[in-house]
């Protein structure tokens, strides 16, 4: 029913830029928060960024001042700049919506396939 879309994933040099986009689809009524999560080979998957409806953000400590995540609430997609990234950013990135569907559905979580990034040192 809903489909999320991620690209913008890659190799890129520590100290480099990288921009990851996520774009959802499909039977959608509503998005409430948008957010971008990684995984790292070994570790758990984490909470990197989130983005309300309304334009709140929330940032992992690991990433402040460096990621700066946005939205067009009109093309239901959400981005994730990447900026100084650094070897420890490596992961596979995935994105994430809470999704109503209808109106009369509640808010559900749905997630991307994943993406990969790599930052070489």
């Amino acid at each position: 029913q809903v489909q999320l879309v991620e690209s913008g994933g890659g190799l890129v040099q520590a100290g480099g830029s990288l921009r990851l986009s996520c774009a959802a689809s499909g039977r959608i009524f509503s998005i409430n928060a948008m957010g971008w999560y990684r995984e790292a080979p070994g570790k758990q998957r984490e909470l990197v960024a989130a983005i309300s409806s309304g334009g709140s953000t929330n940032y992992a400590d690991s990433v402040k001042g460096r990621f700066t995540i946005s939205r067009d609430n009109a093309k239901n997609t959400v981005y994730l700049q990447m900026n100084s990234v650094k070897p420890e950013d490596t992961a596979v990135y995935y994105c994430n919506a809470e999704v109503a569907t209808t109106w009369l559905v509640g808010l559900r979580d749905y997630w991307g396939q994943g993406t990969q990034v790599t930052v070489s040192s």
